[in-house]
């Protein structure tokens, strides 16, 4: 199998760990080990200290499933898969499809959710929303689907703008993929973060039988460091299949992760409600930045999930921006380049409890250079 370069994790990778402040980081701050051990209950914290580091279950600890199981309306643990949500979207990718195979991906993207279908030989349509508000229009939608069209791939709260559908949209589009018997893939990598009044929508495996949802500790939880993420569907063949695949990958996942992560999705506000918290903070005070600046052209604020895609009033390309912002102010953030979108953007994450810092840093490079 051959597949592209994955852009942005590349991007990060040249970037993430020398530049001094990181303002596009699509998850928040990670939470100490021993904040996910202080929350656990007696119960919990004997499974740390007891805590054997052989093999696990390939599907993932029964504990770990059941506490997962709470988030949804299916029954059984058979019903969850658990592995890191990148192999999972790999697995999934590689497990449903054929070279032929018409699939329907939001756009822009993170990479992975298309770059595994595209490198399988698969024909790509992309559903895109309107720049000027960034909002999903189904009647858009309805017109992309073929006689061959296998998989939806939806993503929302969305990545990278921060856009929601409503339950409607939704509704319409599960019946639009019932109609023609399409399976969808729905990335919930940043559900619960709900920072405005908009209605929460359900996973998509609870409302349709051939649906699929993915979520996991990265974003929502803070805990990107545990590796761990899940499958839940109401298929129960399919995720037979994804277990037998990752005999190949990861055969299971990592003990001590799927300790902590039990604990942090038992007692889920404890992380949650904090990075709601902060998202909310740092988006008022990119309102007040944005409105101050004329470097930034248009603002559109998310409306769930952690980050945005931001608008801005450059010469050049936002790529050449993001290189010399951070090689002048020690700033990292992420081009539109990155997600193969057109037009002069930049991804701006939310989730950071230094963000009032990094804005500071900003405001004064951009007081002594002017647009």
């Amino acid at each position: 199998m051959k597949i592209n370069d994955f852009k942005l994790e590349r991007y990060f990778a040249k970037h993430e760990f020398t530049a001094k402040y990181l303002l596009s980081s699509s998850d928040c701050d990670g939470f100490a080990q021993n904040h996910v051990l202080w929350h656990a209950s007696e119960k919990e914290l004997s499974l740390w200290e007891e805590l054997k580091l052989g093999y696990t279950e390939s599907e993932g600890n029964p504990l770990l499933r059941e506490a997962i199981l709470q988030f949804y309306n299916q029954k059984s643990i058979d019903n969850v898969v658990v592995a890191s949500p990148g192999e999972l979207n790999f697995v999934t990718m590689n497990v449903l499809l054929n070279a032929g195979d018409h699939v329907i991906s939001v756009s822009p993207a993170y990479q992975s959710l298309y770059e595994v279908v595209r490198s399988l030989g698969c024909e790509l349509s992309y559903w895109k929303p309107n720049p000027q508000n960034w909002e999903f229009n189904t009647e858009d939608f309805e017109g992309l689907i073929k006689e061959n069209t296998r998989l939806i791939i939806l993503n929302f709260p969305h990545n990278p703008t921060g856009n929601y559908i409503t339950q409607q949209q939704l509704d319409e589009i599960v019946a639009l993929a019932r109609k023609h018997d399409i399976l969808i893939f729905s990335d919930e990598m940043y559900r619960k973060l709900m920072i405005s009044d908009v209605e929460e929508l359900p996973p998509v495996c609870d409302i349709y039988e051939k649906g699929i949802s993915l979520w996991g500790m990265s974003k929502s939880f803070g805990l990107a460091g545990l590796r761990i993420g899940w499958l839940v569907s109401q298929n129960r063949d399919f995720l037979k299949k994804v277990i037998a695949f990752k005999d190949y990958l990861s055969i299971c996942s990592s003990a001590p992760s799927e300790v902590l992560s039990t604990i942090a999705l038992n007692h889920s506000d404890e992380f949650i409600l904090p990075n709601v918290h902060k998202i909310k903070k740092n988006v008022s005070l990119f309102k007040e930045f944005a409105s101050a600046h004329e470097i930034i052209s248009s603002f559109i604020a998310p409306k769930a999930g952690s980050t945005a895609f931001v608008k801005l009033n450059i010469d050049d390309s936002s790529l050449e921006f993001c290189d010399r912002l951070v090689e002048r102010t020690g700033i990292m953030t992420v081009p539109a380049e990155m997600f193969e979108y057109e037009g002069k953007y930049i991804r701006v994450g939310f989730g950071r409890e230094n963000f009032p810092e990094v804005l500071e840093v900003w405001d004064r490079y951009q007081r002594t250079v002017g647009k």
